[in-house]
């Protein structure tokens, strides 16, 4: 290494880490990438985009005190700052500020900040757990890459920061941080609901790193180690999984672990609802903490390569990634879309973990943040919730990305795989059960969602998950029009491939008004019915932005129904003009009542003008008025000429429909026009009203009038949804909204298409619904009884499709024999299709199995069954009697074991000599689990059961003693077959040679 490389090295790493860098290897490489340009296009996106957000940063600099702000710890900024710094390739023009520049205010930043640190003797901010060591993380990490460039005091306030925290942290034992007020991980016991504890505890373990890294030497190191290893391992802590896993990480058993920080489905909320942003705060944090050791050249504590239950979170988060490579977040009232804080748990799990499905998602996210980045407003990194407070934490976090992939170019990239091979890994179908309130599918061509958690109640469908095509989170409604509607009862079926053949969801949902029901389908179509619970039901609101670059945001949408299509153009973000004109009035008040507000902030309006033709605004002489108003915005400010001055309706009633403002006039006149200038919390519906006394009020307006309104219920969004609708309204596009039933409450069905809308597939089913959608026969039962009757089902070019249940051949089709449960749903998949004539009765017992019996005559019919995938056979069938035909190479699904495709445990990562246990319940014999030496297993059939028998099946040689156990809690077992059970175990006594457990199956 030449003397350039070695003073790069320097800079890069810091001196304190610099010789365990050379010792470990890691120093060359990283040292050739600083000197080479980025190592590959990911890093390289990651470049120029921290170029352009420099912009932002410098615009926060405050020219007054020589350094940027503390306000929302905007001067951890210095990040980004140092990896430009250290890097070739940085361009002035781009930045918005020279380099030379850019070195004096970050350098000037680190040294009052680190001054000014509790930790080093300042009184301005830091060993606060919340959010302080967040932040700290961040400045420690861009001191080092500056080390040769600070001064003797600087570094050693630096050092000081990072050792103290730790000591501060470690002092507390596992108590809470007085400083950080209610925030709490409640000890080593965590918690789940309503807001999980992963996030605490990974702060706590996040506090530590720092001195773990750089001062690896400390004589209270040790201590520090133990309590990182302590709130790491439990960041993702859930008993069940836990307590069945012996596997040693950093030296101490998985099994010892005490939180409960996951819901048993393997999801996590905060805020009161599933966020995925928390969901991937266990590899946020350990990519924050990751890049402090791999900097500092200390080898990685084993918890950030081996996360107990990391795994399985993943897999929720692979279930509900878009198209986008970040989550999609139903519940999530205004953090959606925040991309720069998005690509740091994705660029730890690719390269650190080397996850090549992770590097998919991250090469997609990293081709969104140009274009995003350059929509206004330009060069932030975390848009669309209103808050900058989230640019510099996004900063620092695009640069820690950009060095994971710096040190990985050195071991060989992490080649994503396709968007296949993702889509296909990525599909599923899961029921996160009713607390977290979301039954969630993911299919090759769609995801889809019921979603019943109070306030965020709705029916989700993203086709092509493309998280820019239909408005998803928060209070958006989708299909049901509000998502305030109180869930009666919440009933919910999953059907899932390996026990199935397919994957999908039911959700039948009761509410007072009536009953609503949802079917998801593995072609990515969705079925949606409802008695009509609401008036306006139906609805799909959509997003019209121009931000080139990302598919389908080009600046307009385009609508087509049978009568026509409309095409609306995007409006100007934040900014809506609404000029009403209506007959000639007299009246002397006028007022704007809403009808739908906007889903987070409600109504506010920079001004509100009245007008007789081209006369002057009659309201500036007016009195205002309102229903509410937040402190400083009252109702005067929206007559009073003044741009910059707005009335908002209060924050507790945002939510509220029918808020209003209204001018009197003083006296009657003739008015015939309105002008309302909104800001961005504009009225989606709302009325103009006008009224002689202020009593009595009269329609003159509304807003919108529809673009589009169609009563042949078929309609194209845009070129990227079909629907086809089978009710008594029309529906109807206004603006970017779309209501599939609009007029009152009646019953109706839609199909939903990831592509061009198709013929209704509804059929008449006497007392439920049913439609054939992309031959699948969905059946709904929307009422509170049970139900029995015949859906009359057509024939498809000749051929009938049979399903499981009892049919009878007919000229047109098949007269199908349906008994459902009360607000019972289900989704048939075709298991044969059949030809022959009229009076043959088909009873399907299963995939493989059918049961053919003739019509009465006095000869033989002859008809051909198919199997599903399978080939044609013809059948003779004798007068009135009944032929069993059998496929033996036929899977019979649907299968009867319970185990099938169930979570299993231990999970990642798996104790020494044990092969996953998933593969003794994933119905493929040529897998099978090796328990190594006392292995248990545990299967999670996913609520409790009646179990009448356990099946076990090994592979060839010598089966080792075994034991079936059994739980109800997944904490204690007892040694038992039979009787109630949700957790299944097999223990054993293997020994190396003996044989392998290629099936457990659990009988019900």
């Amino acid at each position: 290494m030449g003397e350039l490389d070695r003073r790069q090295v320097l800079r890069l790493l810091g001196a304190g880490g610099a010789a365990a860098a050379l010792a470990s290897g890691l120093l060359p490489g990283l040292a050739r990438a600083a000197g080479g340009g980025p190592p590959d296009p990911v890093a390289a996106t990651y470049l120029r985009v921290l170029l352009r957000h420099t912009r932002w940063a410098e615009q926060q600099f405050d020219s007054a005190a020589g350094t940027y702000p503390a306000r929302d710890f905007t001067f951890a900024v210095v990040l980004g700052n140092a990896v430009l710094l250290t890097r070739d390739g940085y361009d002035a023009t781009i930045a918005g500020v020279d380099r030379e520049t850019l070195r004096t205010h970050t350098l000037a930043t680190i040294r009052r900040f680190a001054a000014s640190n509790r930790l080093a003797g300042g009184t301005e901010w830091g060993r606060k757990l919340f959010f302080d060591t967040t932040f700290q993380s961040y400045f420690v990490l861009a001191a080092r890459l500056l080390w040769t460039d600070l001064d003797d005091p600087t570094r050693q306030h630096v050092e000081r920061i990072t050792a103290g925290q730790a000591a501060y942290t470690t002092a507390l034992g596992t108590g809470d941080d007085p400083d950080s007020g209610s925030w709490t991980p409640n000890g080593l016991l965590g918690g789940h609901v309503g807001d999980t504890k992963l996030e605490e505890m990974g702060v706590y373990a996040q506090s530590l790193a720092p001195a773990l890294a750089w001062a690896p030497t400390d004589p209270r190191a040790d201590g520090w180690r133990a309590a990182f290893g302590a709130w790491s391992r439990n960041e993702a802590g859930l008993p069940a999984a836990d307590l069945t896993n012996p596997r040693l990480v950093d030296g101490r058993p998985i099994s010892e672990n005490t939180a409960t920080n996951l819901y048993d489905s393997f999801l996590v909320e905060n805020h009161g609802s599933f966020g995925p942003h928390y969901q991937e705060e266990l590899w946020r944090t350990s990519g924050r903490n990751a890049m402090h050791f791999l900097a500092a050249g200390t080898p990685l504590p084993e918890v950030l390569t081996a996360q107990p239950n990391g795994e399985l979170l993943w897999r929720t988060m692979l279930l509900m990634t878009s198209d986008a490579g970040e989550p999609l977040m139903p519940m999530v009232a205004d953090r959606e879309h925040l991309y720069g804080r998005d690509v740091i748990p994705l660029a730890f799990r690719a390269q650190v973990l080397g996850d090549r499905h992770a590097a998919r998602a991250e090469a997609d996210l990293a081709a969104r943040l140009e274009p995003y980045q350059a929509y206004a407003p330009a060069d932030r990194i975390t848009k669309f919730s209103g808050e900058p407070k989230y640019e510099p934490e996004a900063r620092a976090e695009l640069a820690i990305s950009y060095l994971l992939h710096e040190w990985r170019a050195q071991r060989g990239p992490v080649v994503p795989v396709t968007r296949q091979e993702f889509d296909a890994h990525a599909a599923g179908a899961a029921d996160f059960g009713p607390g977290p309130g979301l039954l969630a599918h993911r299919s090759p061509a769609a995801w889809a969602a019921t979603v019943t958690k109070p306030g965020f109640v709705k029916f989700a469908w993203q086709p092509q998950h493309d998280d820019w095509l239909f408005v998803l989170g928060g209070a958006n409604p989708m299909l049901l029009p509000s998502t305030n509607l109180a869930v009666r009862e919440r009933h919910a079926t999953t059907y899932a491939k390996v026990r199935d053949g397919f994957d999908g969801t039911v959700g039948v949902l009761r509410f007072d008004t009536g009953y609503a029901a949802f079917a998801t389908l593995p072609t990515g179509a969705a079925v949606y019915a409802s008695t009509g619970v609401a008036e306006g039901e139906g609805v799909l609101n959509v997003y019209n932005l121009s931000m080139p670059g990302v598919p389908g945001l080009d600046g307009d949408r385009t609508y087509t129904a049978v009568e026509g299509s409309v095409t609306l153009e995007a409006p100007t973000p934040g900014v809506r003009t609404d000029d009403l004109a209506f007959a000639p009035v007299t009246a002397r008040y006028v007022r704007m009542l809403g009808v739908r507000p906007d889903p987070q902030y409600g109504y506010s309006l920079w001004a509100f003008e009245v007008r007789d033709g081209d006369g002057p605004d009659l309201a500036r002489t007016g009195t205002a008025s309102a229903s509410s108003a937040s402190t400083g915005k009252e109702a005067k400010y929206a007559v009073d000429g003044d741009a910059t001055t707005r009335w908002a309706v209060s924050t507790s009633e945002r939510p509220r429909a029918d808020s209003w403002l209204a001018v009197d006039l003083g006296a009657p006149r003739t008015v015939d026009r309105v002008r309302l200038s909104w800001e961005a919390a504009a009225g989606r519906e709302y009325r103009i009203e006008t009224s002689p006394d202020g009593v009595a009020w009269t329609t003159a307006a509304t807003y919108p009038v529809p673009a589009l309104s169609s009563t042949k219920g078929r309609l194209d969004i845009d070129g990227r949804a079909g629907i086809t609708v089978a009710g008594p309204n029309p529906l109807t596009v206004n603006a970017d909204r779309v209501t599939l039933s609009d007029g009152p409450p009646a019953p109706f069905v839609a199909e939903l298409y990831p592509g061009p809308a198709k013929a209704s597939g509804r059929v008449t089913a006497g007392a439920a619904e049913a439609t054939v959608t992309d031959g699948f026969l969905v059946l709904l039962n929307l009422s509170g009884a049970a139900v029995t009757g015949t859906a009359t089902l057509p024939a498809d070019r000749g051929t009938r499709r049979l399903y499981r249940g009892e049919q009878t051949v007919t000229r047109t089709g098949t007269e199908f024999s349906y008994a459902l449960a009360a607000a019972e749903g289900r989704i048939e998949p075709p298991r044969f299709t059949l030809t022959g004539p009229a009076g043959v009765t088909a009873v399907v017992r299963d995939a493989s199995r059918v049961e053919l019996t003739a019509p009465a005559g006095l000869l033989p019919v002859l008809v051909t069954v198919t199997p599903d995938g399978g080939r044609a056979r013809p059948v003779l069938l004798p007068p009135r009697r009944t032929v069993p035909v059998v496929f033996g190479d036929v899977r019979p699904y649907s299968l009867a074991d319970r185990a099938l495709g169930r979570t299993t445990f231990p999970a990642e990562p798996l104790p020494p000599g044990m092969s996953s246990p998933a593969a003794a319940v994933d119905d493929d014999p040529a897998t099978a689990w090796r328990p190594g030496p006392g292995g248990r297993m545990v299967v999670d059939l996913g609520a409790v059961l009646e179990v009448s028998a356990v099946e076990l099946a090994w592979t060839r040689g010598r089966v080792p003693a075994a034991a079936v156990e059994t739980s109800v809690d997944g904490v204690t077992y007892a040694t038992a077959d039979t009787g109630p059970a949700r957790y299944v175990a097999v223990r054993t006594r293997w020994k190396p040679g003996e044989a392998s457990l290629t099936r457990l199956s659990v009988r019900t």
